[in-house]
């Protein structure tokens, strides 16, 4: 299938994923600038009436960076949305993108029909993000353009299955756009993810040790001094299995090797609520990839070195 005309701007075939509080303005526009989809998820903008001027911001950037640079367009940008219930901004988000006619809508957490058919009546496409087969006929069935397989290994909310199993398993009836998420920091493992039939690397956590993200100091520190084995998969923090930096959680007074099952709002931390932890402001995710990643720079300089290390796997490919 012929990919949608919308990604031809892409310099490399890499979505950078919507990451909780770290994705914002600055970021995005800096992957686009670089060459590859930048995304936020929509309740980063807080209060909401701020998600139209951070759409203004990034449109307006964005088209004057093709005004001045018509050799190598940005790339388009993309907005997550949490389909949960519990979102009672859903509507109004869609409401502020529909205004901005936003390119790309990446959908979490649930499949609407009503919101793929809403993006579609401006013009923009939806990709969901999955964690088996299961879930991604689903997705088709509700009218989403494209799949966002989210496979072990990556940060945040992430599933069990291997890359290969679940690629290999969406590719036998679905033919659309597919983007692979999962421990993805180079330009090799880019090319990887399209060799095992993705269109796409689906990449976030490298991204928060760069100078756009907003990100803590510690945080980005700890992305960089990070390898696999510092990732902990747990449910405790949100009710749904995620992967999170070891360190985060030592820091919270848990320990990473012994966490307790239940739910996190019901224990006692000896402060009440303001004592308590939360996931992704003092819980910090991550992906397994991060060993690779060894210094916070410019996204632009991380997003050249990719280029170049995929190139340099094509030729030895092709050797």
């Amino acid at each position: 299938m012929t990919l949608p005309a919308i990604f031809d701007r892409l310099a490399l075939p890499v979505i950078g994923s919507p990451l909780f509080i770290i994705s914002g303005p600055e970021l995005v526009i800096a992957q686009c600038k670089a060459g590859i989809v930048g995304a936020f998820p929509a309740l980063n903008a807080r209060p909401q009436a701020l998600l139209d001027e951070w759409l203004h911001r990034i449109t307006e950037e964005l088209a004057a960076h093709n005004r001045d640079h018509p050799d190598r367009p940005a790339a388009p940008y993309a907005v997550n949305q949490i389909v949960h219930k519990s979102n009672d901004r859903l509507d109004a988000d869609l409401a502020t993108c529909a205004k901005w006619q936003v390119p790309i809508t990446i959908t979490s957490l649930g499949a609407r029909e009503e919101l793929n058919q809403a993006v579609h009546g401006w013009g923009g496409i939806t990709m969901h993000d999955v964690i088996d087969d299961r879930f991604a006929h689903k997705a088709i069935e509700k009218g989403a353009d494209g799949l966002i397989a989210v496979a072990a290994g990556a940060g945040g909310h992430a599933g069990r299955l291997s890359p290969f199993a679940l690629i290999g398993e969406i590719r036998q009836w679905f033919d659309g756009p597919l983007a692979l998420s999962g421990s993805i920091a180079t330009g090799d493992a880019v090319l990887a993810a399209l060799a095992m039939g993705a269109d796409f690397a689906y990449i976030g956590s490298p991204f928060i040790a760069t100078n756009e993200a907003n990100a803590d100091a510690e945080y980005k520190q700890g992305i960089v001094e990070g390898r696999a084995s510092d990732i902990v998969y747990s449910n405790l923090f949100t009710g749904v299995h995620g992967n999170y930096l070891r360190g985060s959680i030592s820091r919270a007074g848990l320990d990473p090797d012994n966490l307790p099952e239940g739910d996190l709002k019901t224990m006692d931390f000896g402060g009440g609520n303001s004592a308590k932890p939360k996931a992704w402001r003092d819980i910090w995710g991550s992906g397994q990839g991060i060993g690779a990643v060894s210094v916070v720079e410019p996204v632009a300089v991380r997003i050249e070195r990719m280029k170049s290390e995929y190139e340099a796997a094509r030729l030895r490919i092709a050797a």
